[in-house]
């Protein structure tokens, strides 16, 4: 009965050795097969390079970190122009569009100008105007209308601009000359033909400015 269940146990186990011996097999021989079609595709795509890409989601106009990107290799035809190879070429720079998280950071997507001008895209122009907005209550991207009213002898209202687009809040400092204690000063992105009105209204009437919903 000994030399039985010995035999048994022996031929079980030779089973599994020539299973497992075939599996090692055959995972070899995908890896080979794999590591032949990645070099057969390779002077097509070309050889992997690093690039820079966002580690998470980033708004335009936020000033990237190191913890806000990460290095990752792409073939060479797919790594866009202008494609960023360290971390330290980006960081402390400031987005002038979103990048969403996974996509390359190029040269393009990256401020060349001060803090607000590198902000405002191409064709637009960034305008400033007092509000009594409540401190808190408006940020960047928030939408708003701007109100001039006119005096004389039979005042009225007009809406000078609208939907237009925060890019930066300017909350007041008291004691500094020149402060307002009312709220915040806006800036605004606005057409050049919507910066001649709203300066038109700012030298002869009173600004209001009102925040629209994002509905």
């Amino acid at each position: 009965m000994r030399r039985w269940y010995l035999r048994r146990w022996s031929t079980r186990r030779k089973a599994m050795l020539a299973l497992s011996a075939a599996c090692g097999l055959g995972a070899f021989l995908l890896v080979r097969a794999e590591e032949a079609r990645v070099a057969a595709l390779a002077p097509v795509v070309g050889e992997p390079v690093r690039v820079v890409v966002a580690a998470r989601d980033l708004a335009r106009g936020a000033t990237l970190a190191p913890e806000d990107l990460r290095v990752r290799e792409v073939p060479a035809a797919f790594a866009p122009p202008g494609a960023l190879a360290t971390p330290g070429s980006a960081a402390g720079e400031t987005l002038v569009s979103d990048l969403a998280a996974g996509e390359v950071v190029t040269r393009t997507r990256l401020a060349s100008g001060g803090p607000v001008a590198s902000r405002v895209p191409s064709g637009l122009r960034a305008f400033v105007v007092s509000s009594a907005i409540p401190a808190g209550a408006i940020r960047p991207g928030d939408r708003v209308d701007v109100l001039a009213t006119f005096g004389g002898q039979r005042p009225y209202t007009d809406t000078v601009a609208s939907g237009l687009e925060v890019l930066t809040v300017l909350e007041p400092e008291p004691g500094l000359v020149g402060s307002s204690s009312e709220g915040p000063s806006l800036v605004l992105l606005v057409s050049p033909e919507a910066a001649e009105r709203l300066a038109h209204a700012a030298a002869f009437g009173r600004i209001t400015v009102t925040i629209a919903g994002h509905g």
